[in-house]
């Protein structure tokens, strides 16, 4: 009574409060129109209440709180005629749905690099985990190993990244097992790009630096041919097996991103952080390198962009892809080196004011 007050409305239709009531949802009574008693098909008004009952809960998820097709926003009918002809806005139906927006937006920050030496390969990532301002988990690992002379760096979405990274795995393992030897370091990059090629333009956010060494190895591996071929590329007729000897053998690097590019090169630094250990690794990478140096010079450019980097920080993680395989160095916190740092420059201080 108080909202009919509230509009001067009189009580008209009294009766027909408690009779009338009848809308039909998916062949259900569900609800009525407390004004004029009218089903929700045939009015207008906005006093349009929608009251749910028992039967509601028999419907599938699907149709859970959805508006017949039957309805009509149309003219009022001539019961509705008795209320006042004021203009309001209509509502929307009480089955559609707005998405909702996220409450901060989504910012991913890394720093990862790799670059190839006399040694090998070297990588080397922070192990912070950013979701805009927050920082969602201090020690995560960054570069995920592959098989055992591949290791990656990932940056982008976590999940997707190691979600690929297993997916990877599974077919690089395949492979070894149908013809007996490891797939290149270009040619897992290529099958990692065609896989991400049909998820371009979405929200997949994947972005890797695949560090490997070829060949060096002796494969043997069925042939479907049932032929035999040695060493120096002679073909057997008898038995069932091949050997093969990988013509390259040495370290490569490659970058794959999940929108399409796919780069081969010696030196690369993904993430919000990279230009930061881009001016280190110019300056301090060269083919030269020990595997003391190369580490140093990885810890260092890390340690540089973290400084700067708000998205980056916390650990450090160095890994070292050789003949042998890959290995990994303990992970530092990287406030160890800040304290060198600030020691050296206290050094030179010294050395200056002497």
């Amino acid at each position: 009574m108080a909202l009919q007050d509230l509009c001067n409305l009189q009580d008209v239709l009294g009766d027909s409060l408690t009779t009338g009531c009848s809308s039909e949802l998916f062949g259900k009574k569900t609800g009525c129109n407390y004004v004029s008693g009218l089903p929700f098909s045939n009015t207008t008004s906005m006093f349009t209440f929608y009251i749910p009952v028992a039967e509601y809960l028999d419907e599938s998820p699907i149709q859970f709180g959805q508006i017949g097709s039957v309805q009509s926003f149309g003219a009022a009918s001539s019961q509705d005629s008795l209320l006042p002809s004021v203009s309001w806005p209509m509502c929307p139906p009480l089955a559609s749905s707005h998405s909702v927006p996220l409450p901060f937006p989504m910012s991913h920050g890394t720093t990862t690099l790799a670059f190839l030496f006399q040694g090998g390969v070297l990588a080397a990532a922070d192990t912070r985990s950013s979701c805009s301002g927050l920082v969602a988990c201090p020690a995560s690992q960054k570069i995920l190993p592959i098989h055992s002379h591949l290791v990656g760096t990932t940056s982008g979405t976590s999940a997707d990244c190691a979600l690929w990274k297993r997916i990877l795995s599974r077919e690089l393992r395949l492979y070894q097992l149908r013809h007996g030897r490891r797939l290149s370091t270009s040619g897992a990059a290529k099958l990692l790009s065609h896989m991400l090629h049909p998820f371009k333009g979405t929200e997949l956010c994947v972005a890797a630096t695949l560090c490997g060494w070829d060949g060096g190895e002796v494969g043997e591996g069925l042939d479907h041919g049932g032929a035999k071929t040695d060493l120096s590329g002679r073909r057997e007729t008898t038995g069932r097996f091949v050997r093969e000897k990988a013509s390259f053998s040495g370290p490569s690097l490659c970058y794959v991103c999940s929108d399409g590019t796919r780069l081969q090169g010696t030196l690369f630094s993904v993430g919000s952080g990279s230009p930061y250990a881009y001016s280190i690794l110019d300056q301090g990478v060269r083919w030269g390198l020990t595997v003391d140096e190369a580490t140093s010079v990885a810890r260092e450019a890390v340690y540089r962009a973290t400084h700067r980097d708000a998205y980056s920080g916390n650990c450090v993680d160095v890994y070292h892809v050789s003949s042998k395989g890959w290995t990994r160095r303990s992970r530092e916190d990287l406030k160890e080196e800040y304290y060198r740092e600030r020691e050296r420059q206290g050094r030179r201080d010294v050395a200056l004011s002497e």
